[in-house]
């Protein structure tokens, strides 16, 4: 007898081939049985007119802190993601040297706007090395199974302590020691290392951070650490400097497939169309295919929709973030500020005075919100308020600056009075990469690459802004089903699954999972894919110290197991925790 049946469903196994009819059994968190009717079991999941597929692998989040006292790890738990992989962009909170709490949380906090207050408030900080938090994560129950990378500003703090923060040059010494800590590292378990090499990513007291200004040195150093071991990977983010002209693109490029190389082991780059520059991926592409060409495996990790800001009441950041009034009743508990907001005099006061630097007041706000804010008309064409269910994909009839024009208002009102719908709940869309031409179109080349990876969803990050860690029910509702004629191409089912399953297991040398297969692990969704969709993302309460965060949740999962355990069931948490630690062997 099995320990659940999953009978009569469509199975999608991951493999890429052809969906078939049939069963699964499932004993003792294994796959043991695949095809007609098993037989008896102790639970049977009702799989009739569901797909089932292998749980969703996420290779981009961070939820280095919330690993620690979050046993759920939602948003992702809620959207088939039965695996996570955290300490991405240089960020997270190991190794520790004592007494450096505070400076690993300026950079969590500036970095993926994850509060400090709540970091302090949930973080036990039972740990210095690596291994010592690799362990302290092993033995906290989780719903999902979670994995790590060692994240190169902690390393660099460690080692070179105040000249780290001060920017400094790390020295031949310096490199050694750090080099000697990723080795570690990565013999105790940790996946990868990554590094963050991008001008927007800032301290939360405004400075860049200290692994951004690495030199090339130090990086082909940390590289050399990976000798002598079996599978693991590199991950970055970079700007490649394209804002100096194309011509610094090719040196940072140079750098990075430098550390493949000296790695000997794949490298996943942060890839989009970016805004101003949106022809940088066409270069990253080529690059990527040039050095594959040479025996190198590097990847382009990108986003399956529109990658941006959210712009609301409740958000950390909108368009009257600039308006003295506004900044007067901004901290107000909601209910206060939304009436407050619906008054006509102060409407009229706050849409009619002066705009200030925000830049020049709040250190820790992006550098780029003033641009923003002093280009709103142009910029307003790509806002869009976003509906439940919300559109991902939406026309240039429905933006925030075309509904300015039929309503003949200014596009700062129009913005004001999208927000106070919904009772100051309505959510504006603000794709700032990926949507350039007003659809989805370039993501679709860029996902059907031959060296792209799905991921950037960011789980656990942005908590005030961005919530993008629902990424994979949004795209396989909209890039399997829902994308409309005349809007482009889909993309078939079986790809599909086999893009956030089976092929993010085989980048990660996860051998044990990712299939659905005799003898793996029994991480499994099933999905009414008729009902699948997400929600209209909305603001909860519940970090440590009452901390804020953005989530969205799905419709359509029937199930969700992991290890042989259901955890999720109906769309909702079960309570169960079967989740672990995995470690790269």
């Amino acid at each position: 007898m099995f320990d659940i049946k999953i009978h009569g469903g469509t199975i999608v196994d991951g493999n890429g081939g052809t969906p078939f009819t049939g069963d699964i059994g499932i004993e003792n968190g294994v796959i043991t049985h695949i095809g007609e009717d098993c037989g008896p079991a102790k639970r049977e999941i009702d799989a009739d007119g569901a797909i089932v597929t292998p749980g969703v692998i996420d290779v981009h989040t961070h939820y280095d802190g919330q690993a620690v006292w979050d046993a759920d790890l939602a948003p992702s738990s809620w959207h088939g993601v039965t695996s996570v992989l955290m300490g991405n962009c240089g960020v997270g909170f190991a190794p520790l040297r004592p007494g450096d709490q505070q400076r690993l949380v300026s950079l969590m906090e500036g970095v993926e706007e994850i509060p400090g207050t709540a970091l302090h408030e949930g973080l036990d900080w039972k740990w210095q090395s690596f291994g010592d938090y690799m362990d302290r994560l092993d033995a906290i129950p989780h719903a999902i199974n979670i994995a790590a990378q060692i994240p190169h500003d902690p390393v660099r703090l460690y080692v070179m302590g105040d000249r780290a923060e001060a920017r400094e040059t790390a020295t031949k010494d310096d490199v050694r020691a750090m080099a000697a800590l990723v080795h570690e590292g990565l013999k105790a378990g940790a996946f990868g290392f990554s590094t963050g090499r991008t001008d927007t990513h800032r301290t939360s007291d405004g400075y860049d951070t200290p692994a951004s200004i690495a030199e090339r040195q130090e990086l082909e150093g940390l590289a050399a650490a990976f000798r002598g071991l079996s599978y693991r990977f590199l991950s970055a983010v970079s700007d490649f400097d394209m804002h100096d002209g194309p011509e610094r693109f090719d040196p940072e490029f140079d750098i990075l497939e430098a550390m493949a190389r000296i790695a000997g082991r794949p490298m996943t780059l942060s890839t989009m169309q970016r805004f101003l520059y949106p022809e940088q991926w066409e270069h990253i592409a080529r690059r990527i295919e040039k050095a594959n060409a040479n025996g190198l495996n590097m990847r382009m990790q990108v986003a399956p929709r529109g990658v941006g800001v959210l712009q609301g009441l409740r958000t950390t950041l909108n368009a009257l973030v600039g308006k003295p009034s506004y900044r007067k009743i901004m901290d107000l508990p909601f209910s206060e500020k939304l009436k407050a907001l619906k008054d006509p005099i102060l409407r009229a006061k706050i849409l009619g005075e002066e705009r200030i630097r925000v830049s020049d007041i709040d250190p820790s706000a992006p550098p780029q919100i003033d641009q923003v804010l002093d280009n709103l008309d142009f910029l307003s064409a790509r806002m869009f308020p976003l509906g439940d269910p919300p559109n991902y994909e939406p026309g240039p009839e429905h933006s925030i600056h075309a509904l300015a024009q039929a309503r003949g208002v200014d596009v700062l009102e129009e913005l004001y009075d999208q927000m106070l719908v919904d009772n100051g709940e309505t959510m504006i869309y603000f794709p700032i990469f990926n949507y350039n031409d007003g659809n989805l179109d370039v993501v679709h080349k860029m996902m059907t690459h031959p060296a792209a990876q799905l991921g950037l969803g960011d789980g656990g990050a942005h908590v005030g802004t961005i919530v993008d860690s629902a990424w994979s029910s949004f795209f396989l509702a909209h890039w399997t089903r829902d994308r409309v004629s005349g809007q482009g191409d889909r993309i078939p089912i079986e790809r599909a699954v086999q893009m956030m399953s089976a092929d993010q297991a085989d980048f990660m040398g996860l051998h044990d999972r990712g299939r659905l297969k005799l003898g793996l692990a029994a991480d499994i969704n099933v999905i009414d894919m008729q009902r699948l969709n997400v929600r209209r993302p909305h603001m909860v309460y519940d970090l440590p110290a009452g901390g804020n965060r953005l989530v969205q949740k799905a419709q359509g999962y029937i199930a969700t197991v992991v290890g042989g355990v259901p955890v999720l069931e109906n769309d909702a948490l079960t309570g169960a925790h079967p989740g672990r630690l995995l470690r790269a062997s």
